[in-house]
């Protein structure tokens, strides 16, 4: 099964951090209207976008603390539905998280954001919470609790652990909020780890250090442990633990990926009781052990152990001298070895050995110098860790690789592409191709899951098959495939293998009887042309992705120059939007929506205008950026607001149209926005028109035709924008009654030369009459269209003919302009 669902990949495009961010300057501004802890409806209320899904909100009554609400992706996190659910009956690491960021928050009477770790079906994530304290008016503060993923999940394989003999505990590094490391939780154990530090795992798992009563809750293991994680560098000591008279010693060996440790145990007990005491109890020792003879390097003696574990007899073993143990590639390393040993010696390195079946183990040796008779020797006592290194090596294996495709992954692939770009010689190329599958969330939809995964193993199949050898293949994540091409000849060549992946990929696959089409857009980034170095490479690859995505998918397009600009442009307008609402550039004006039976406005159409210093910016150009960054929530909920009470200072007879992107109905508390706008400025619900395109049915048409069905019920007019644009407006007519149908400007612009035209707004307008929906015509500009449209039968205009946008304190002398005298105009 896939380590993260397509919505989870989504989710973690849309720039977690970025979620923070934002609900830390909502929770502050609140606090500055609240003077104290911020109400809740001040924070929660409103458009959060996709952060809603990450939210839990948590109360307390008489000491216990009970979910109320959890966001669609928290259930991931907390392995269950937690409705209603007390905090204490949670999995241990989640009520223990959640507890801790709670009580934090309410005694720092502020936000405060920690990490924590989770483990489900051995995999673990990590989490990044941010609890904020809320003023609640019935009662006691509510702590709302943002649940977003932080970094990459590691697989822990629970056979790695229970195949060895060995102790090997998984450890995961607690940072606070500075990001330094102030603790480590144990995320997984086995019997042996358990056995030696004499608990039950039930016990040491997922306990931090510092609350156990266990050798490795010491300043000598801290210490090691913070050393590991700043350096990455393999650490090995030893501990003691027990009683004097039941003392134990481990051989602890650290290793790193990033904030998960892997700590190997070995007991050497038994040597180091030999080297306190001078008993030697050599022969019947289960460790395998020799004494060699340290100027020929003879052996002088061998135990029962030794003779076992290596398959030599002892006729065999004692005709033998070390250098017979030892590699061909690794017999300088050990002669220098002994040319520096000292009087006791414990090793610092793994050695490999030599069996008499020729295979190799790894090795750690220890050691004293001793007399044998009259030689001058060295005591060995050597612990096989062969297991422990291959448990080791799958546990990095898997820190690189994609555990259902088994591709490399982001990791492994970003370190590659930079060792490539260091060595890459000047008269070749180096290809970076970005994949992204088209219609894959569709199948994930439609089929589920478990089909998706296996749908993205057969993608993997076919990019191997599909390439050469010397080639690199990745999964990023999600639906995400990234490729490296290897010294290519010219970008052409990058583009037919571009174009023959594309081809392959689009090809029917066929899972569980069931046919299943699916396609791919690739961007294509070259080296050195596009890019120093491996960042900046996949950066313009990404660029080269959307633009392919863009136009159309099922394409590749290369990276250009004018994409870093115009993505360079398109960061800065982001970042000035954001501020552009507080700082009062964003004005509402009003289009006159004129009725052709009676010659009176109707009503109006509020349209969305950015005034910066250097004149308008047209809503082209900001209102995608505000919909890809999720600002169109908080915008479309202040033009709904303010179109609403200005409207209620005009005639009652006339409305006003308010635009919804299909991004806002993503937001499931749309309909309370909209309730609130109405009864904050008191105008008739009836007097208020909402306005969608086709892409609001698009997605989700069930849950949105819902809300459409409870706006309606509220009084509220809805009409279809832009109608005859898009591929099935007929069948959305009959799936939804609208109150208004508005012709696309495309059709009336040409309405005096073109008959086609003139035909399509003739059947849109008999269309409304019989099924007693209103039509508007929009762009009329001259009288030659409106005189075309009112003989083809439009309820209603809207043009430049009448008046282009107007702020709203010229709308007063444009109603009696158009109206004449006999309207009284309020």
């Amino acid at each position: 099964m896939a380590p993260t669902t397509a919505r989870q990949e989504l989710t973690a495009r849309l720039d977690l951090p970025g979620n923070i961010a934002d609900l830390r300057r909502r929770w502050h501004v609140g606090r500055k209207l609240a003077h104290g802890l911020p109400p809740y409806e001040e924070v929660m209320l409103g458009d959060l976008g996709l952060a809603a899904e990450h939210i839990i909100l948590i109360t307390e009554r008489d000491g216990v603390r009970t979910i109320l609400r959890a966001g669609r992706s928290v259930p991931e996190w907390l392995g269950r539905e937690a409705f209603g659910t007390p905090v204490s009956s949670l999995a241990p690491d989640c009520a223990l998280a959640l507890s801790t960021v709670s009580d934090s928050a309410i005694k720092l009477g502020a936000p405060y954001l920690a990490q924590t770790h989770c483990a489900r079906d051995g995999l673990v994530q990590s989490y990044e919470l941010f609890a904020m304290p809320l003023a609640n008016r019935w009662g006691s503060p509510i702590i709302a609790v943002y649940v977003g993923t932080h970094g990459a999940r590691y697989s822990l394989v629970e056979a790695i652990f229970r195949s060895t003999e060995e102790g090997v505990i998984a450890l995961a590094t607690i940072r606070d909020q500075d990001k330094r490391p102030i603790d480590f939780q144990v995320v997984d154990l086995n019997v042996g780890a358990a056995q030696l530090l004499q608990q039950p795992i039930e016990t040491l798992r997922w306990r931090r250090l510092s609350d156990g009563s266990h050798a490795f809750n010491s300043a000598l293991v801290f210490g090691r442990l913070k050393k590991i994680v700043e350096t990455g560098k393999r650490e090995t000591f030893e501990v003691t633990l027990g009683s004097a008279a039941n003392e134990i010693c481990l051989n602890v060996s650290l290793t790193a990926m990033g904030d998960l440790i892997c700590a190997a145990l070995t007991d050497v007990t038994e040597l180091k009781q030999r080297e306190l005491s001078s008993r030697l109890l050599f022969d019947n020792n289960p460790m395998p052990m020799w004494i060699f003879d340290t100027q020929t390097r003879d052996f002088l003696s061998v135990n029962d152990a030794a003779i076992s574990h290596y398959g030599y007899g002892r006729a065999e073993f004692m005709a033998m001298r070390t250098d017979d143990l030892w590699p061909a590639d690794e017999a300088e390393l050990h002669l220098r070895a002994l040319q520096d040993l000292s009087d006791v010696y414990q090793s610092s390195r793994s050695w490999r050995h030599i069996r008499k079946d020729r295979s190799e183990i790894e090795v750690l040796t220890f050691g004293r110098r001793i007399k044998s008779g009259d030689h001058d020797a060295f005591l060995v006592a050597v612990v096989d860790i062969t297991e422990r290194k291959r448990a080791e090596a799958r546990v990095t294996y898997l820190a690189h690789h994609d555990a259902l495709t088994n591709l490399p992954n982001r990791v492994l692939y970003r370190e590659y592409l930079s060792e490539r770009m260091a060595s890459q010689r000047a008269n070749e190329f180096t290809a970076v191709l970005a994949i992204d599958l088209d219609l894959f969330k569709n199948v994930n939809d439609s089929f589920g899951h478990p089909v998706g995964d296996r749908l993205l193993q057969m993608v993997a199949g076919r990019l191997r098959g599909s390439l050469g050898q010397g080639n690199l293949i990745a999964r990023l994540g999600g639906d995400e495939f990234a490729i490296i091409l290897n010294s290519i000849a010219s970008p052409d060549e990058a583009a037919q293998i571009s174009g023959r992946l594309i081809e392959a990929l689009k090809l029917p696959y066929t899972i569980d009887g069931f046919e299943i089409v699916i396609g791919a857009s690739i961007g294509v980034a070259l080296a050195p042309l596009d890019g120093e170095n491996a960042d900046e490479l996949l950066k313009n690859a990404d660029m080269a992705l959307y633009r392919a995505k863009s136009d159309g998918r099922g394409t590749y397009h290369f990276f250009e120059r004018a994409m870093d600009r115009q993505a360079q442009k398109r960061r800065s307008m982001e970042a000035d939007l954001r501020k552009a609402l507080a700082a009062g550039e964003l004005e509402v004006h009003y289009q006159p929506q004129v009725d052709l039976q009676c010659n009176r406005v109707k009503s109006f159409e509020c349209l969305l205008r950015w005034r910066r210093p250097n004149g308008l910016i047209p809503p082209s150009e900001f209102i995608p950026v505000a919909e890809a960054t999720g600002l169109i929530g908080p915008i479309g909920e202040w033009v709904l607001r303010t179109a609403c009470t200005e409207a209620v200072s005009w005639p009652s007879d006339i409305g006003v149209a308010v635009n919804l992107s299909s991004v806002q109905f993503r937001d499931r508390n749309l309909v309370g926005t909209v309730v609130s706008a109405l009864a904050n400025s008191g105008l008739d619900p009836q007097r208020l028109e909402l306005e969608i395109t086709e892409s609001v049915l698009l997605a989700e048409t069930d849950a949105n035709l819902l809300t459409l069905h409870r706006l309606k019920d509220l009084g509220i007019r809805i009409s279809m924008d832009d109608f005859g644009t898009g591929y099935s407006s007929l069948s959305y007519l009959r799936s939804f009654p609208f109150d208004k149908i508005k012709i696309d400007r495309s059709f009336v612009k040409d309405i005096v030369e073109r008959p086609d035209c003139v035909a399509i707004i003739r059947a849109i307008s008999a269309l409304g009459v019989s099924l007693g929906i209103r039509t508007t015509a929009e762009g009329v500009e001259t009288a030659e269209q409106l005189a075309c449209v009112r003989r083809e039968g439009c309820s209603e205009v809207q043009g430049y003919l009448f008046s282009p946008a107007r702020p709203a304190a010229e709308l007063s002398s444009l109603i009696e302009a158009i109206d004449g005298k006999s309207r009284k105009v309020a």
